[in-house]
This record gives C-alpha cells, structure tokens and sequence, in this order.
C-alpha cells in the first residue's frame, strides 16, 4: 500500500425520505471523484436517507438494514470501480434503528459504525444510542477511524480511534446553522492534537426548518486545512495525502530543544476523572 493517497469529501444536498434518489445522486458524485483521481470517498451523515425526521416510525420507513439494496448497489458500484466509501444512513436492525456510517468496500461492507453522543436533533431524538466501540479499519487506503457529526465534540472520540493506530478519521455530518464555530475549529483541532488527516463531509440544503452549513473539509496533520468548501452549495473537495505524516507523531522542530509528541507524552494516570459520569 503506498503512503500517497487520493481523498475526497462529498458535500451534497440529500432529498428528505427519498433514498433512490439520494443514491443516485451519490453515484454521480461518486463518479466525478474517481475522475479526479480519489480512492476514499467521504459522504455526509444521512446521505441517503435525509436527518429530520419528526419520529421515529418516520425515520424506520426509509431506514434499511445494512446488506439492504441501496448499500448493495453501493458495494456494486465499490466493486466496479475499486474504491472505497463512507456513507451516512439510518440502518434498521430488527426493531432498532441506529444512525450509522457505513464503510464499504471493493469486498463488501468493510465497517459498520453506530453514532455514539445522540443530540437533540433531527432524527437523532428517536434512534438507539450507539452499541458498538469505536474502532479502526485496516484498508488498502490507510487505517480508517469513523465518527458522526456530534461525536467530534467530544475528544475522546477521536483519542480513542487515534490510540487505535488511525491514520484518517472520517466524519460524515450534518451541521445545522448554529454549529459554524464547531465547524470552523474541532476538525482541525482534532487532527492536530492526535496528528491525524480529518474528513469532515457535510450536507447543505434547507430541512425541517434546519438550514445546513456546509463547511466540509480536509485537515492535515498539522491542523492545516488542505481543502474547505467555504459556501454552502454543493461542492467535492480532493485532496492527497501521505499516510507516513499520520504516523509521525514527535515532532522536532529543534532536536534536543523543542520536540513535542502528543501521544507519547501523554500521562493517563492522571486522566482516570474523564472516564466517571459528570454530576
């Protein structure tokens, strides 16, 4: 696997409640990608699915299990064109529903990720809380740590993925109008503190009275934006980066004098009030 790869993040207009049409929309988003030469396609939460549910028997009726049609012309389309996808939708598991990413590759769906920090918003008042830990994917594209929306404001999130050897952290999300600073700051934040590359892919549009902002991007590990779509249209940001960089975590900016390494100086002995409930 080389260390040089091609990313992009999708930031798109999904319809509400009407998946073949976002799917399709994703396929030609999808295709313009792989014309600009990307191998990792980010996509926004919900993308096929819509956010704004006002129920939560609303949101089951679009909701479809993870090896559903659409994620199966998905896995199609990866197959085809041998590259790899993330992708919000509301997955339905027997009688729960999650707010999911999938992670989908050339084999199949790679990852399965199930939002951890629920707001109060949209269609997140009615799915379950997320069940599974958060985890880090061996691909041929680096190694994938995945996120939704909310859970980027907690730093633990992404700390946990990075203490896991993640390379990339990808976030599908949808910020409404009100979470600009968050969008302006956390991605970058969040790659530089653990030295991570940051995909942040958000949706634009009007939605249930929510307008969203857009602001998807690309960050290094430095903290640097490498891409950013600025306006709130619908936008593909591309961009290469080198995985060997994500892996560099002491940096040297003087030897001897001034080196710093936020993961190997870390003391979690003194850390031990972040894992008890806050009252």
């Amino acid at each position: 696997m080389s260390d040089k790869v091609i990313v992009a993040s999708v930031q798109m207009e999904p319809k509400f409640a009407a998946v073949n049409e976002n799917l399709e929309k994703v396929l030609s988003w999808a295709e313009e990608a792989v014309r600009q030469g990307a191998q990792l396609i980010v996509f926004p939460e919900c993308a096929l699915t819509g956010y704004c549910f006002e129920s939560r028997q609303e949101a089951m009726v679009v909701a479809e299990p993870f090896d559903g049609l659409s994620v199966t012309k998905l896995v199609h389309w990866c197959y085809k064109r041998n590259r790899w996808l993330v992708i919000g939708t509301l997955e339905r598991n027997g009688d729960r529903l999650f707010n999911a990413a999938l992670l989908l590759s050339p084999k199949g769906v790679a990852g399965i990720y199930r939002k951890v920090h629920l707001p109060c918003l949209g269609v997140d008042r009615f799915v379950d809380l997320g069940d599974q830990p958060f985890k880090v994917y061996e691909t041929e594209v680096g190694r994938l740590g995945i996120h939704i929306c909310y859970d980027a404001v907690f730093p633990e999130s992404a700390r946990v993925m990075t203490l896991g050897n993640a390379e990339i952290l990808c976030l599908p999300t949808n910020w409404p109008e009100g979470a600009r600073t968050v969008a302006e700051l956390v991605p970058r934040v969040r790659a530089l503190e653990n030295r991570v590359y940051f995909i942040a892919s958000n949706r634009v549009g009007e939605e249930g009275g929510f307008k969203f902002i857009g602001m998807s991007q690309i960050a290094d590990p430095s903290g640097s934006w490498l891409a950013v779509a600025n306006e709130p249209k619908e936008n593909l940001l591309i961009a290469e980066i080198d995985l060997a960089e994500a892996r560099r975590k002491r940096i040297v900016f003087v030897p001897n004098r001034y080196e710093v390494d936020r993961i190997g100086d870390r003391r979690p002995e003194f850390y031990q009030a972040i894992c008890h409930q806050y009252r």
